[in-house]
């Protein structure tokens, strides 16, 4: 089973910053990240008059835009996919998967605070919590790691999840 981990927090606390932090430096040590943001509004991803676009607003049930370098899918729902569910689709050959959000799925989850956004936790379930990163001290009683110590919480990251990836 390949582990996903989700970054959590209010709306500005600096979840994508530091997915952005982490993933380069697990690239770095040869892992394979997928990453999952989660959207709870309507996104569109493609453009009016790109081919793709207009392939999709015929009536494509799933559209690809492909190069030597990568590729987009574009694909009707008729019902909301689980991590799990996309993870078994889409992300097969990568090591780990890092979602930002997905707060209601079932997954371990690393909070991210900031001193500019109330403190108050985002999350309902305390159980999956498996750390907090912050810039000040929280009183936890799970592992804490400041915003800077990337280095950290991508040691916390391997140690917990990635051990016999490379």
């Amino acid at each position: 089973m390949i582990p996903i981990i989700s970054i959590v927090g209010k709306s500005n606390s600096g979840k994508t910053t530091l997915i952005e932090k982490i993933i380069p430096e697990l690239k770095k040590r040869g892992y394979r990240i997928g990453t999952i943001k989660h959207d709870a509004h309507r996104f569109e991803i493609d453009y009016p008059g790109k081919d793709s676009y207009r392939h999709f607003q015929a009536g494509s049930d799933t559209a690809v835009i492909c190069s030597s370098e990568k590729m987009a899918l574009i694909k009707r729902l008729n019902r909301s996919l689980s991590l799990d569910e996309l993870v078994e689709k889409f992300f097969d050959d990568m090591d780990i998967v890092i979602t930002e959000g997905y707060r209601a799925e079932n997954k371990p989850r690393i909070e991210v605070f900031r001193s500019t956004v109330p403190s108050e936790s985002p999350c309902n379930d305390e159980d999956k919590r498996i750390a907090f990163v912050s810039n000040r001290k929280l009183e936890v009683d799970i592992p804490q790691f400041d915003w800077d110590d990337v280095d950290g919480i991508v040691n916390f990251i391997e140690k917990k999840f990635l051990q016999n990836k490379v």
